[in-house]
């Protein structure tokens, strides 16, 4: 295994609670995945449902992108969509996308759902966190992850990606009731979900909301924060929560009441400007646009640099602004780590050397 700094996981707590970090710490969202040549070998071999599944594979490939980019956080390889199965849904999951073949259509449907024992139903993920957590150490953050409850619902309602999300969104209007039900269901299943989790070694955990950004302030401030709200409250006195949300420059007022310690944002959104609205103890991480990993390497360099440039290490996580691409060079995707690894700030000298 690489060799990591031991100062690493202050830095990394120190950055959730928004102090300068020299240099900051770094990672990849989908940074286990189809760009790096040994995850392809190993997927030849496995269906992905059964890499996430299978504890020693989902550690394998865990571990691929700190052995070979040296990150310097580790996050368990998994789907968001493990959650809807654990709560009663078909799930298949393939290359194409995943299918959620009786998808959730009224409140007879959300009625069904049940709630699940994390250690029974995901058993398979918590022993590969803790089989990631014991092989990293405790100088290594382990982090873990699942859907928000809005992001989850999309998937529940329409069954898979569709464009626009018209089908969840009618049952928004037509259905009120029937989707705080349902919203109020995945956060209380996804509270036990994490708080496993950590009780099985994740450093800290991450909220996705991919697909929030399609809602207007209202519907979001109506629908979708109150549920966020809910599962920070419930998770974040025993770990630090990361809430990633994509396109939602328009929803920055509310999503900064989240409660969440990082929020985490894609490349449509200056950080300086989210570091304004955010509370000073908030971190924030991101958010180079993953497509700029094709870009040529001076240009990388210097949109990188540009991006530290925007917090000056304060409270800062680098990232992506979304998942990386599958085809992304490999040589590229290091050259971005290391420019975040080798960068310094004057203002915090001497905070993490």
């Amino acid at each position: 295994m690489a060799s990591i700094d031991r100062r690493l996981i202050p830095a990394l707590v120190r950055a959730f609670a928004g102090e300068a970090i020299s240099p900051p710490p770094i990672w990849l969202m989908r940074q286990a995945g189809r760009y790096l040549p040994e995850y392809r070998q190993l997927r030849a071999k496995y269906a992905f449902l059964e890499v996430c599944k299978t504890p020693e594979l989902a550690v394998e490939v865990s571990l691929q992108p700190f052995q070979r980019l040296g990150v310097d956080v580790i996050i368990v390889f998994s789907d968001i969509l493990i959650v809807a199965e654990a709560m009663g849904l078909p799930l298949e999951l393939t290359d194409a996308g995943p299918n959620l073949p009786e998808p959730v259509r009224c409140a007879a449907d959300v009625a069904k759902l049940q709630d699940f024992d994390p250690e029974t139903e995901t058993r398979f993920l918590m022993d590969a966190i803790r089989i990631l957590s014991a092989e990293a150490g405790p100088t290594v953050p382990v982090l873990g992850f699942a859907a928000s409850p809005w992001t989850l619902a999309c998937y529940m309602v329409e069954g898979r990606t569709k464009e626009g999300f018209a089908t969840v969104k009618s049952f928004m209007q037509q259905e009120p009731r029937a989707l705080r039900d349902l919203l109020h269901r995945i956060a209380q299943a996804t509270i036990g979900y994490l708080k496993a989790q950590i009780a099985s070694g994740a450093t800290a955990v991450q909220l996705f909301d991919t697909w929030c950004g399609e809602l207007d302030m209202a519907d979001y401030q109506q629908f979708v924060l109150p549920a966020v709200q809910e599962i920070v409250r419930g998770v974040s006195d025993v770990a630090p929560v990361i809430y990633y949300t994509k396109a939602s420059h328009h929803l920055l007022p509310a999503i900064v009441q989240s409660g969440a310690n990082v929020l985490s944002v894609d490349w449509r959104i200056d950080l300086g400007t989210l570091r304004k609205l955010a509370s000073p103890k908030v971190g924030i991480q991101g958010n180079l646009d993953p497509a700029l990993l094709y870009a040529p390497q001076d240009v990388l360099r210097a949109k990188t640099t540009e991006i530290l440039d925007q917090l000056g290490g304060v409270g800062h996580i680098l990232n992506l602004g979304h998942g990386i691409l599958p085809t992304t060079p490999l040589e590229n995707a290091q050259l971005f780590i290391q420019t975040g690894q080798q960068k310094t700030f004057a203002a915090s000298a001497g905070v993490v050397r």
